[in-house]
């Protein structure tokens, strides 16, 4: 019998996300960017940060910095959505809410590549800040946690194809 060569055991590598964040309402920019942050630090994870000015710009943002990292040779597992649009007088907070999610889940989808949208859509600064705020409704930390989770569920998935639980 010929011996076979020990393995050593690795771990897997860290997932390395994409933080594109909204800054039109800095303050509450900066909390939903700890929670995600907080959260990806928590897992053992990585991430780059990208800024843009508003909501709309984060879709194109996205897939400007996806395609960038994929040509670089280091693509991004997952991607992270921030920012907030606020209702306002006119109509103009209904184009912004729509076409920023919508704009994000065809990505997802097309690319099969885990988005956690945290672009909360509220009526009132206070609502924005209840669902920012880490020690409410972390948002931030919630779609962090979210991408990570779909990051697990891809990484399983050869041994899930192949019939052995992971």
């Amino acid at each position: 019998m010929i011996a076979e060569p020990r393995r050593a055991k690795t771990e897997p590598t860290p997932a390395r996300l994409l933080i594109v964040e909204a800054r039109y309402y800095e303050a509450l920019a900066d909390e939903l960017l700890a929670g995600a942050q907080d959260a990806i630090r928590a897992a053992g994870a990585q991430a780059s940060v990208v800024t843009v000015s508003g909501a709309l710009e984060v879709p194109v943002a996205v897939r400007m910095a996806v395609d960038a990292a994929a040509e670089a040779g280091s693509p991004f597992d997952g991607v992270v959505a921030l920012g907030s649009v606020i209702r306002g007088e006119t109509s103009h907070y209904d184009i912004v809410a729509g076409e920023s999610a919508r704009a994000l889940m065809d990505f997802s989808v097309a690319r099969s590549l885990p988005v956690g949208n945290a672009i909360l859509t509220v009526d009132t600064e206070a609502q924005a800040w209840a669902r920012a705020r880490r020690g409410e409704g972390d948002k931030g930390g919630f779609a962090a946690n979210a991408v990570l989770e779909l990051v697990r569920i891809r990484r399983a998935l050869p041994s899930l194809v192949a019939g052995v639980s992971a």
